[in-house]
């Protein structure tokens, strides 16, 4: 997989350099950070500008990219052991899936849940390299998910403006199940929550899906507080 982007192949070499496999550099970069990188006594190459667009895909590399080994799912095992799972229905814009990620590590969270496959090198990226410290799996059937986390002892919280509830304890084992920014929840999930949450809002009714389960998130780690 390659991963691009100076803050994400920098986090990398802090944290995961056991998983890079080849370097590549487009430009000339600081000594002590081009030292770090060759110390891990890993290939490093300087492709011409028309090779480096080709393996940052058109992206905004600045000049650092890593082909990585890719990040291994999550088995279910893992989750149940958890006790507090995000879990993303129809989400599919890979910069809202990263800021998630990047959310959910700051916060605590166990692991995430993801019901769509989705671009991981995108994901790694644009959640500034959290991606590689937060557990994850995919499981695209949501319906049956919803009956595996209940019978594992999990509350099901979803996220929906304007159909808050009024559940207040966030101490027991909870899942908070976040919906697409355009359709939201499918009604059929919404119908299967323990609790719904929603964010008050002046002068507005609407936020972006990133935004609003950061909200949530502190929210519920915090046990309700602001």
């Amino acid at each position: 997989m390659i991963v691009y982007g100076k803050q994400v192949c920098l986090y990398v070499l802090e944290k995961h350099s056991d998983i890079i496999n080849t370097i590549y550099l487009g430009k000339e970069i600081d000594k002590i950070i081009f030292n770090r990188f060759a110390a891990l006594n890993r290939p490093i190459i300087k492709p011409d500008s028309k090779k480096i667009q080709s393996l940052a895909k058109s992206g905004n590399h600045q000049g650092f990219l890593l082909d990585v080994n890719i990040k291994s799912e999550f088995d279910f095992n893992f989750f149940k052991g958890c006790s507090r799972i995000i879990v993303l229905v129809g989400i599919t814009d890979i910069g809202n899936i990263g800021s998630i990620f990047r959310s959910a590590l700051s916060f605590g969270i166990d692991g995430i849940i993801i019901t769509n496959t989705f671009n991981q090198s995108g994901v790694a990226r644009s959640s500034s390299g959290a991606f590689f410290d937060m557990p994850y799996m995919i499981y695209k059937d949501y319906m049956t998910l919803i009956n595996e986390l209940r019978h594992s002892g999990f509350i099901l919280f979803g996220s929906s403006p304007n159909k808050s509830r009024s559940y207040n304890d966030f101490n027991s084992k909870w899942a908070l199940f976040l919906g697409s920014e355009g359709e939201g929840l499918p009604n059929r999930v919404i119908k299967k929550m323990d609790d719904i949450l929603s964010i008050k809002m002046n002068n507005f009714n609407s936020l972006n899906v990133s935004v609003a389960a950061g909200i949530l998130m502190y929210r519920m780690v915090n046990n309700g507080m602001y």
